[in-house]
């Protein structure tokens, strides 16, 4: 086994709502739309006054895929509605990439749904490397070397090679 190739670890697709309840219902349906998966409500920690939020308010929801498959049929499409190409900023310096999509109809093969409207979501996907077992197990945790972390520019490579998207840079 190759101790340097990259894979998936999840993806996490998130609708935050902040305090209006029917954006919130709306993100769980256009969730449930896409994946057929029931999302998880996601609440408050903290109460924040000036922004109207006490804690164990839902403010938003997400789902976690972990399933290669469906995550690789799911990332196509997604990249898709992006024309597949991301910017450098989307990824950061640990190789996680996030991107939000405005509308969800861009999204080849999703109907529009009258029950949701036009919404976007936000999509984050996780890279891991074998090996990386070790900074969360729960006997002799250790850190991840530096030589064996993820890298941004790791990361933009395994997406053109995987996936076949542009990366534009910043001006």
């Amino acid at each position: 086994m190759d101790m340097k190739r990259i894979s998936i670890e999840k993806m996490t697709l998130n609708v935050g709502a902040g305090k209006d309840q029917k954006k919130l219902e709306k993100g769980v349906l256009l969730l449930k739309h896409i994946t057929g998966i029931d999302p998880v409500k996601t609440v408050t920690q903290k109460r924040i006054p000036t922004w109207g939020l006490r804690p164990g308010l839902p403010i938003g929801c997400k789902i976690t895929l972990r399933d290669k498959e469906i995550i690789k049929n799911l990332l196509v499409k997604f990249l898709k509605a992006k024309s597949s190409t991301l910017t450098a900023s989307q990824f950061d310096e640990s190789g996680n990439i996030a991107f939000g999509i405005h509308e969800y109809i861009d999204i080849p093969g999703i109907q529009y749904n009258p029950d949701v409207g036009i919404m976007g979501f936000q999509i984050c996907i996780t890279l891991r490397r074998p090996g990386f077992r070790v900074k969360v197990r729960k006997i002799q945790k250790r850190a991840i070397k530096k030589s064996h972390r993820i890298s941004k520019n790791d990361a933009m490579e395994f997406m053109k090679k995987e996936f076949g998207i542009a990366v534009k840079q910043e001006d």
